[in-house]
């Protein structure tokens, strides 16, 4: 399930009576460009629908992996509860689970021309989240970052062990280096729910980046 161009033409056999268009969010040089066993779901920027989304989910096996395609110019506040309610089919799954399948977000990764993936499966979604509950979360005992990402690429950076804030512009974002994490075992994420789905996978797609046994990124995202 490798080749970009055979996942466009089942889009478009899929909704070709209603001349559906997804657009895959863009990525360079994604960590995971193969995946096997697969089957996928859509879920659709569609002006039609009241929350502007429409999920097709009708070729899911749930012993397979996921690969969920969402179309880039989708919020956070519209395609995560989508992904939420994917995410708990599969896990309540009652016959024929398979314990290695695993759910990826498709992507057009432009260093390759062809299709990149991003893992999510352990990746647990909070909406209307307040600050002090990510807090909560959070590992106080010792050095953690929570990263507030708002619009436009632009970002603050709290460290809740030391009480301090640093704000970065996109520009900083753009040249984003392991330097902003140092000295942090741990990293907790914090979302506006009108970031696009672009702009989340793009980020992403920099912290895998840029990780590495320094640090470890809390599977639980936060959304405000």
């Amino acid at each position: 399930m490798k080749n970009y161009y055979l996942i466009l033409l089942s889009i478009f056999i899929l909704s070709c009576n209603n001349e559906r268009v997804l657009l895959l969010p863009e990525v360079e040089q994604a960590e995971v460009t193969e995946v096997l066993d697969v089957s996928p779901a859509y879920i659709f920027y569609d002006e039609t629908q009241p929350d502007s989304v429409l999920l097709n989910r009708k070729n899911l096996i749930s012993t397979t992996n996921w690969l969920v395609n969402v179309d880039k110019r989708l919020t956070l506040k519209q395609a995560i509860p989508h992904i939420k309610f994917l995410q708990d089919k599969k896990r309540d799954a009652k016959m024929h689970k398979n314990e290695n399948a695993k759910n990826y977000f498709t992507c057009n990764d432009t260093s390759i021309g062809d299709l990149g993936f991003i893992e999510f499966t352990d990746v647990s979604f909070h909406n209307n989240s307040k600050k002090e509950d990510v807090i909560k979360y959070s590992f106080k005992k010792e050095p953690t970052l929570l990263i507030e990402y708002n619009i436009d690429l632009k970002f603050k950076v709290y460290d809740v062990y030391a009480g301090k804030i640093r704000t970065y512009d996109k520009s900083t974002y753009n040249n984003m280096s392991p330097e902003i994490f140092k000295g942090y075992g741990k990293i907790a994420l914090y979302f506006n729910s009108n970031v696009s789905f672009q702009d989340y996978i793009s980020i992403k797609s920099k912290l895998q980046k840029i990780k590495s046994n320094k640090f470890i990124i809390n599977t639980n995202e936060f959304i405000f």
